[in-house]
């Protein structure tokens, strides 16, 4: 099991609070570059639900990675209701989410994403227990557990 997936629920809370802070009080544009606030709707409560996530955009389109699998709450959530809001720096828009499990097109993913991120990328990676220097096949293995989000803001007028 990858250590992220050994962290607490309460621990995941405590790391998503700065990101959200700081889009809270003005100053997304200081990290939207590497982080948005993602909401989506509860699929048991039917209440928003606010989550900051790392992303790479590629052809106007926003793909987020399910670091902890595909239990992870945001993915279940948007699994039930694809249509979120999406917050990226100064902009704000709804988008129609889907959800990729191709592991080959998710390791395409993952290695576009070291390319253009070569420092954070590797250590995100090691600590979901990636070898150091992962060939192909490490990355379509590791992709087998990691389900991708790919979010098209909606063109209609929000």
């Amino acid at each position: 099991m990858a250590r992220f997936e050994r962290l607490p629920r309460l621990a995941w809370r405590f790391i998503r609070l700065p990101p959200r802070l700081i889009y809270s009080v003005g100053l997304g544009s200081l990290i939207g570059r590497t982080v948005l606030l993602l909401t989506t709707t509860g699929r048991r409560t039917g209440r928003r639900r606010t989550t900051p996530l790392q992303y790479e955009e590629i052809d106007g389109s926003f793909y987020v990675a399910a670091a902890r699998g595909p239990t992870t709450d945001w993915l279940r959530n948007l699994l039930s209701d694809r249509h979120v809001e999406l917050r990226v720096g100064s902009r704000r828009f709804k988008g129609t989410a889907r959800v990729l499990s191709d592991p080959e097109q998710i390791a395409d993913f993952l290695e576009l994403r070291v390319r253009r991120r070569p420092r954070l990328m590797p250590l995100i990676l090691r600590a979901g227990g990636m070898p150091a220097d992962p060939t192909r096949e490490d990355f379509v293995a590791y992709a087998r557990q990691r389900p991708l989000a790919i979010i098209t803001p909606d063109t209609r007028a929000s």
